[in-house]
C-alpha cells in the first residue's frame, strides 16, 4: 500500500531512478577509490566543490555547473601538485584545495545579494528534489563511465593495483589517472543531490567497505557495491517518507547499519565454522 503510494509521484519516481543512477557511478567509482586509497583526495574534492557552488550562486547560473567545474580543477591540480617534482606531499596539496574551496564558497555566497534557498540541499542533500535534467546528465555520466569501465577494465586495474608495471606495459599511467581523477569529480558532484556535501563520501567508500567483508576480487566488490548503494538509497528513502526525516542522513545511516551487521554476520559465522566439531 505505502510504496505503490509512493511510486505514485513524479518526484518519488525521480529519485528512485537517481538511487540507481548513482550507485552505478558510485559503485563503480568508490571501488577505484578504494582500491587506489584515494578516499582523503576524494573528500577534498568535495568539500572544494563548495567554492564553485558559492562562484554560480554569485554569477547566476546553476550551482551544480560551477561545482562540476571547480571539482574536476581542484582534482586535477591535487594530482599535479602531488607529483614528485613538485616536492608537496598529497595531504598537504588535498588540505589547501579542501580549506580554498571552503573560504571560497563562503565568501562568494556571503556577496551573494539575497539569501540562497537551496542552499541546504547542496550540504546535507535531497535525493527527492532532483529535477529531470540532473536526471539526464547523472545517465550521461553512468554511460560514460560504465563503458570506460568495460572497455579499459584490465587497463584500470594495472594501474589500481601496479602503476610501476603499467608504465612496463607503455600504457599511459598519468593520462588515464586524470582521467579517473575527474570522473571521480563528476561522480561526486553528482552525488551531492542524494546525500550532500557533508556525507556524499560515504556513498564512495560504505558500500565498498560492506562488499569487502564478504568478498576480495575487483569486480566481485564493484558489483556487491552497487547492489548494497542500491538497497541503502530504497531504505533510506522509505524511511525518510515513513518518518520525515532528511533523506541523506537516511541513506548514509541504512549503509552504516548495512556496515555493522554484514560485521556481525561475518563474524559470527566465522565462529561458527571455527567450532570444533563435537
Amino acid at each position: 500500500m505505502i510504496i505503490s503510494e509512493l511510486l505514485g509521484y513524479g518526484f518519488m519516481q525521480h529519485a528512485l531512478v537517481t538511487a540507481l543512477l548513482t550507485s552505478i557511478v558510485c559503485g563503480i567509482m568508490g571501488t577505484y577509490i578504494v582500491t587506489k586509497r584515494l578516499v582523503f583526495i576524494s573528500g577534498g574534492i568535495t568539500h572544494a566543490s563548495f567554492g564553485g557552488i558559492g562562484i554560480a550562486y554569485f554569477l547566476g547560473f546553476n550551482p551544480l555547473l560551477g561545482a562540476a567545474v571547480f571539482s574536476v580543477l581542484s582534482a586535477l591540480g591535487i594530482e599535479w601538485l602531488s607529483k614528485e617534482n613538485h616536492k608537496i606531499r598529497p595531504d598537504s596539496s588535498i588540505a589547501i584545495f579542501w580549506s580554498f574551496g571552503m573560504a571560497a564558497g563562503v565568501i562568494f555566497i556571503f556577496l551573494t545579494p539575497g539569501y540562497a534557498p537551496n542552499l541546504i540541499t547542496y550540504l546535507f542533500g535531497s535525493i527527492l528534489t532532483v529535477t529531470l535534467t540532473e536526471i539526464y546528465v547523472l545517465l550521461f555520466l553512468t554511460l560514460i563511465i560504465s563503458g570506460f569501465f568495460i572497455l579499459f577494465y584490465r587497463i584500470i586495474l594495472s594501474v589500481a593495483f601496479d602503476e610501476e608495471f603499467a608504465r612496463t606495459r607503455q600504457i599511459p599511467v598519468g593520462a588515464i589517472k586524470n582521467f579517473l581523477m575527474a570522473l571521480t569529480a563528476l561522480s561526486i558532484i553528482m552525488s551531492i543531490r542524494v546525500a550532500g556535501i557533508i556525507l556524499v563520501i560515504s556513498l564512495l567508500t560504505i558500500p565498498q567497505a560492506t562488499a569487502n567483508i564478504f568478498y576480495r576480487s575487483f569486480r566481485a566488490i564493484l558489483f556487491a557495491s552497487i547492489v548494497i548503494g542500491f538497497t541503502g538509497c530504497l531504505s533510506g528513502i522509505f524511511l525518510s517518507y515513513l518518518f520525515d526525516i532528511p533523506s541523506g542522513a537516511s541513506i548514509i545511516f541504512v549503509l552504516v547499519i548495512i556496515f555493522i551487521l554484514s560485521g556481525l554476520y561475518k563474524q559470527m559465522r566465522t565462529r561458527i565454522l571455527l567450532r570444533p566439531q563435537l
